[in-house]
């Protein structure tokens, strides 16, 4: 997934288990951050970044998504323990990750595995993708992402 292609159309559950379709975000734009697991401590960081700076996301009239392997169960327990205020979506097949080619292999401690490389998609308001951040650091995620917003205003 490239700057201009067109986002590819998803449907998940987000931590309340309702369904939740990408293209239904259209006239919005999107900040799409795939994390790797919920709450651990750099995924904590990153969310709750977001949760504290939502105000700015919405002032750039940004929705944010945050997607991870998780099952529903374990992203509502994320969701309610930290007070996000934006919706999680919970991708257990990985398989949206795997189309926004953010499932990779990965390497810790010797040993190898597969994981989402944590990533975020800024999309316009008609579903394209105006910016990849790739293995952003979870410190430096909001700062990133809002100076974005701000420069593409």
């Amino acid at each position: 997934m490239n700057e201009g292609d067109t986002a590819p159309d998803f449907e998940l559950p987000d931590q309340d288990g309702n369904p939740v379709r990408l293209s239904g975000q259209r006239g919005r734009k999107v900040v799409l951050y795939f994390y790797p697991r919920a709450d651990t401590p750099g995924c904590t960081t990153q969310a709750c970044g977001v949760r504290d700076h939502l105000p700015d996301y919405e002032q750039a009239d940004a929705v944010v998504l945050g997607v991870s392997p998780d099952p529903v169960a374990k992203v509502k327990r994320f969701h309610d323990k930290q007070g996000l205020n934006f919706t999680l979506l919970a991708d257990e097949d990985h398989a949206v990750a795997e189309r926004y080619g953010v499932w990779a292999e990965k390497s810790r401690y010797g040993k190898t595995y597969w994981g989402v490389e944590r990533t975020t998609f800024l999309l316009d308001e008609e579903g394209r993708v105006t910016q990849v951040l790739r293995n952003v650091n979870p410190d430096d995620h909001d700062r990133l992402v809002l100076d974005s917003l701000a420069a593409a205003a």
